[in-house]
């Protein structure tokens, strides 16, 4: 994508191919025009689409270009904040509904992926959460008891059982969450777009929206070369938002996170590492992640861009985490490297706006994409096929700017290079 193996690096290599989707030439008039070819914008049309909407997808780039085909692959339920953390930001009946919700958004995903035959190397086996140290430990017992607390299927694992499935002694236990699996990002968001085009929805790259006009009881929205004129507009973003809504992009601190993948590895240590097929993350500070690809790969990833000096900084530091995990890989070299960005909201928490009448939007996933963003293009269908239907997981509220948000976004990078580097 773009001939950058820097933004979408394994992922490009080994996604199945895109639907054919040209670019928007003339002028088009819908049910519902979306902004965004990721997972929650095609999650939005699909859902729509199989209820008999007329939809347009409208896609800047290519289909999965922003942080829908760079992401890691987890896909994991809820968010990074532990529930009771949740509900006391939100309230109890707010914080709950949003876990609910947020919690079965792994079985949609997976649902999705089995209903209409989505080739992206689904595995439905759990992310494992391994504890560094006492303190880690200490942290995944709070999570389990949170979880469990809500009727979730997680379970704690010792040191002994961490190690036999990661094949890796570092770690004092794991809490595995077996709703959580691991899919191919860029494949599941080409298939969501294959899905949805299928269903009936029009889908259109390399067509950037200029221009959101209110025209009578319709939103006409203009590229260069066309326009579509709607009665509801859902813009699907996220961290890759524009100039059109600028509130969007203002709200959110923009943090990088990298990932490098190896060379198959070898039979007998692909059965060691993850044999199971799990995820993992951890609980270092900077946090870091680790999966397997259908070839044996393995990807590992953690907070930082692969630009400037974080280039040879991040790499170097991959490099050094996974020889003292596993031995084995001394001297190990990465096939691919390649960085994405994340929308991290203040609050940890993603947020929901109605940015003009019958102009809705879900943004905000801090590093939890997949599952969120199906889960609220499902919902955003429903809120506009049928508003009284459902209450929606989270409260309208108003666009906010965080403070000192450039320098923030300029300190999580410096920070990551730093931790990485010492």
């Amino acid at each position: 994508m773009l001939n950058d193996n820097n933004t979408h690096g394994l992922w490009e290599r080994t996604a199945i191919s895109a639907p054919v989707a040209p670019r928007l030439t003339n002028e088009l008039t819908a049910d519902v025009a979306v902004i965004g070819g990721g997972i929650t914008g095609l999650s939005t049309a699909l859902h729509l689409a199989a209820q008999g909407a007329k939809v347009v997808v409208l896609e800047s780039n290519k289909v999965g270009f922003g942080g829908s085909g760079r992401n890691v692959g987890l896909v994991n339920p809820g968010m990074w904040v532990k529930p009771d953390d949740i509900c006391s930001v939100l309230g109890l009946e707010a914080g709950e509904r949003l876990i609910d919700v947020l919690g079965a958004a792994p079985r949609l995903v997976f649902d999705l992926i089995e209903r209409h035959g989505i080739e992206c190397e689904a595995v439905h086996k759990g992310t494992l959460h391994c504890a560094v140290g006492s303190s880690g430990l200490e942290e995944i017992r709070d999570r389990e008891e949170q979880w469990r607390r809500r009727g979730a299927p997680v379970r704690l694992l010792d040191a002994q059982e961490t190690a036999r499935r990661t094949g890796c002694s570092s770690f004092s236990g794991a809490l595995l969450d077996e709703r959580a699996g691991t899919i191919q990002p860029l494949s599941y968001t080409r298939g969501l777009a294959i899905v949805a085009t299928r269903l009936g929805a029009q889908l259109y790259t390399g067509s950037e929206v200029k221009s959101a006009t209110r025209v009578g009881n319709q939103w006409k929205l203009s590229t260069d070369s066309g326009s579509v004129s709607a009665d509801w507009v859902v813009v699907a973003t996220n961290a890759y938002s524009g100039s059109l809504w600028p509130a969007l992009q203002s709200e959110f601190i923009p943090l990088s996170y990298f990932q490098c993948a190896t060379a198959p590895m070898p039979s007998e240590l692909k059965r060691r590492v993850l044999g199971n097929g799990e995820g993992l993350i951890c609980t270092r500070t900077v946090i870091t992640s680790l999966r397997t690809d259908a070839a044996g790969r393995l990807i590992f990833g953690s907070l930082g861009a692969l630009r400037n000096v974080g280039t040879s900084v991040h790499s170097r530091y991959a490099k050094r985490m996974l020889e003292q995990m596993y031995p084995e890989l001394r001297n190990v070299k990465f096939e691919n490297e390649w960085f994405g960005r994340i929308a991290m909201t203040t609050s940890h928490l993603p947020r929901y706006h109605e940015l003009a009448e019958r102009v809705i939007s879900f943004h905000g996933y801090n590093g939890r994409g997949i599952g969120t963003g199906t889960m609220f293009g499902k919902i955003m269908a429903g809120r506009i096929l049928n508003p009284s239907l459902q209450p929606l997981p989270l409260d309208k509220t108003e666009p906010e700017l965080p403070s000192l948000r450039g320098v923030r976004a300029g300190y999580y990078e410096a920070g990551s290079v730093l931790a990485h580097m010492f």
